[in-house]
């Protein structure tokens, strides 16, 4: 056989397995439907590339070792022969947990105890200062590397909360669907006392904390802003009488009323008294930043 026929075949290959994934639905399991532009460049640069090789003139291959071929070949068999599947909840519970605008960045997640300044307007006047408040570059550098994006852009990111803001107050009633969930999370926690007192529907798998009693869970979702490496999980916590009927990983919508209540120190919305339903799982189990 050919070497170069056989990069020709590899090469074909990853093309064919991509295209499957977007025929089945199953490329939503691994990447954002922002970067779609980029997997179909992709898919056909792979097939022209598959191309040129299988008919490239055979006296001007070079052998190469065999084990250069398998460390494509092994990934390209498995990714035809494993299922798609989504992340679950022991996912959730290796990377945590973000709620409300713990989600958005490093400052959010702080807790304000020593300060009336809310923390979103704590963070954009001086990031610097805060991050240091917060335990020093170290903790900043690790923040960073785990924040779904970067908000050096401090005008954009208040304007764009205050804008939405502005959509949603005084309403009484708030139904949070996949389009929604990270944005409308994030307010619920940045002006819960704006919000207390609203009902509220959301829907997501189930994930407890260790310290939870059996009448509070979370809604939670994975969230993606670029490919499944990055993704993250975002929830709401959740006081139900009906939450010890949910296990791990099981889908349910709830409804209730939020307030304003506290979790390891850090001020968060709660959803209490909610109403739980059991639900098939969606199509993609993921959930998108809306300012994507």
């Amino acid at each position: 056989m050919s070497y170069a026929f056989l990069r020709g075949v590899i090469l074909m290959g990853f093309g064919l397995l991509i295209l499957g994934l977007i025929l089945s639905g199953g490329i939503v399991y691994y990447i954002a439907p922002i970067m779609m532009p980029f997997i179909y460049f992709g898919m056909v640069t792979f097939f022209i590339l598959g191309a040129v090789q299988l008919f490239q003139d055979k006296q001007d291959d070079h052998p190469q070792p065999w084990p250069v071929y398998m460390l494509f070949l092994i990934p390209l068999t498995a990714g035809f022969i494993l299922p798609e599947r989504g992340l679950d909840s022991s996912v959730a519970e290796n990377r945590g947990v973000q709620y409300g605008a713990a989600a958005h960045g490093p400052g959010l997640a702080a807790e304000e105890s020593e300060s009336d300044t809310p923390r979103a307007d704590s963070y954009l006047d001086d990031p610097d200062g805060y991050m240091e408040a917060l335990g020093g570059t170290e903790g900043e550098e690790e923040a960073e590397e785990h924040a779904p994006l970067d908000y050096e852009d401090e005008e954009w990111f208040e304007g764009y909360y205050e804008e939405l803001f502005d959509t949603y107050e005084g309403a009484d009633e708030i139904a949070v669907d996949e389009d929604t969930f990270i944005d409308v999370l994030t307010l619920l926690d940045l002006y819960t006392d704006s919000f207390e007192g609203a009902e509220v529907e959301v829907y997501g798998f189930a994930f407890r904390e260790p310290d939870f009693d059996e009448n509070r869970l979370v809604a939670a979702r994975f969230g993606m802003t670029c490919c499944v490496a990055d993704a993250g999980v975002y929830g709401l916590i959740i006081d139900s009488e009906e939450a010890a009927d949910f296990g791990d990983d099981a889908w349910f919508q709830a409804r209730g009323t939020i307030r304003a209540g506290t979790y390891n120190g850090q001020e968060v919305a709660i959803l209490e008294d909610a109403e739980l339903e059991p639900i098939e799982q969606p199509d993609s189990p993921y959930v998108y930043p809306g300012y994507q």
